[in-house]
């Protein structure tokens, strides 16, 4: 019974070692934890940019837009292929 005692404490010896020193122990997962950490805030400073980026692309398309529109009516800017047509009230 003793040596049943003593194989299943070194077995238990042997399993928490494992747990705290080993491949998967813990150390690895403090170690982990702090890779995630900085790789989620490299993430949110990449999203803030792609919003960023969004928001000069909108911006630009926009101004493009409202470009056009002030010189088609104040100017009467016309494409090559279209035909003006001014209709008067």
């Amino acid at each position: 019974m003793k040596t049943l005692a003593v194989v299943l404490a070194t077995f238990l010896v042997v399993i928490q070692a494992q747990l705290w020193f080993g491949k998967g122990g813990l150390g690895r997962g403090v170690q982990l934890r702090a890779q995630l950490q900085s790789q989620l805030e490299a993430n949110e400073q990449i999203r803030a940019r792609n919003a960023q980026l969004q928001a000069e692309l909108r911006d630009l398309r926009e101004g493009l837009e409202m470009v056009e529109e002030k010189a088609r009516m104040e100017l009467g800017m016309v494409k090559p292929d279209e035909i003006y047509v001014q209709i008067q009230h």
